[in-house]
């Protein structure tokens, strides 16, 4: 009951960061449905049911990881003084958290169900004149049970991950020095090299057992897809150290006012921002990659792969706006400060556009020179 007050009295900006992990949470129980529909349509196929499923996971994590990021950014589950002392520390914010989430990822759950029983036919007749019948075995009968229990994952998932992520929570939020490296680095390098090799290694191989696209038939060696997954763990990893990096080069060389503030705003939300940012390098790099593999396709596609790949970029981009709005917020004392010590206000857009270029400068070619390595051992 509390979280749904503190639900009901959010800021506009926060109740639609919780409609869109809604509507992330209503794309991914789709695409769950839809596996579940193809195999009840293919009762003998059932490895490529399965392969339909695993590719689900990909959407799956970046909803949850959007989930994540909102629940850290809510307002009402920032530790204060007044809920400590009615016995709502960070133990019971991070609870409260939860059950938040899990109410927007419920309600998310709920509207692709309904969906999906309208285009099946189940509800109202089949609209579109049946279009869909054949995509979603409008003709079999829906065990609701396993539908329910797909469409569950999202919420369970989001729920305790948001739990996990807020319950250590500090009551005020670590300050670290912008000097210091954040780590990482050596590992994350370490991750996108084994996965580039094992994708190199995997895509030589004839017998590879072949990991059908989501609503394509075109497959890849399962090792591929492997190898992508370490690819992505380590460009999350290497995040915050490329962010931090590109701050001491922003600041080199006798900076001036405008890139010494650049930089060493950089440096101190390495960490907020870095990860995000890695996420959205990996996300880009597999789909200039997969854009490349079939760009002569007349349709590369298929409908569940095009909404699986909206599902993924979206909640990535998302998240990473949410982290930079974050960031802006945690230090809107800092840049009214420098606005009364006679700072003027065409400085800061300055430094943030250098910011945002340098960023660019950076992760742009290291998306492009991903995107290369990993597509170049499947075009043979």
């Amino acid at each position: 009951m509390l979280a749904l007050r503190l639900a009901r009295r959010g800021h506009a900006l926060v109740q639609l960061r919780r409609l869109l992990v809604a509507a992330a949470s209503a794309g991914v129980g789709f695409l769950l449905l839809c596996t579940l529909t193809y195999a009840l349509s293919h009762p003998g196929d059932s490895a490529a049911a399965t392969q339909r499923l695993l590719w689900c996971l990909f959407p799956l994590l970046a909803a949850v990881y959007f989930a994540v990021a909102v629940a850290r950014t809510d307002p009402s589950t920032r530790p204060r003084s007044a809920l400590s002392a009615v016995g709502l520390g960070p133990a019971g914010l991070a609870v409260v958290a939860a059950a938040t989430t899990a109410l927007a990822t419920t309600l998310g759950s709920t509207v692709a169900l309904l969906i999906f029983l309208h285009l099946r036919g189940d509800l109202s007749g089949l609209p579109f004149d049946g279009a869909a019948s054949e995509l979603l075995a409008a003709d079999e009968s829906l065990p609701l049970g396993a539908a329910l229990l797909l469409l569950a994952l999202v919420p369970v998932a989001s729920s305790a991950a948001t739990a996990i992520a807020l319950r250590h929570r500090a009551v005020v939020e670590d300050v670290r020095e912008p000097a210091s490296a954040p780590a990482g680095l050596p590992w994350g390098v370490a991750l996108i090299a084994g996965g580039l090799a094992v994708e190199t290694y995997a895509s030589g191989r004839p017998s590879g057992q072949p990991l059908a696209l989501l609503g394509h038939t075109a497959g890849h060696p399962a090792g591929v897809v492997a190898g992508w997954a370490l690819t992505a763990v380590g460009l999350w990893l290497v995040g915050p150290a490329l962010t931090h990096l590109c701050g001491r080069l922003v600041q080199a060389l006798r900076p001036g006012s405008t890139r010494l503030l650049a930089g060493r705003i950089l440096m101190a939300e390495a960490r907020r921002i870095g990860r995000p940012l890695g996420v959205v390098c990996a996300v880009a790099s597999g789909a200039l990659a997969m854009s490349t593999l079939h760009g002569d396709a007349a349709r590369p596609w298929g409908p569940m792969s095009a909404l699986g790949t909206a599902v993924v970029v979206a909640c990535t981009t998302a998240t990473l706006v949410t982290a930079a709005l974050q960031a802006r917020q945690s230090r809107a004392a800092t840049t009214e400060a420098l606005l009364r010590l006679g700072a003027h206000a065409a400085v800061l857009r300055q430094a943030a556009a250098l910011r945002a270029g340098a960023l660019l400068a950076l992760f742009g070619p290291l998306t492009l020179t991903v995107a290369v390595l990993a597509a170049a051992p499947l075009k043979g």
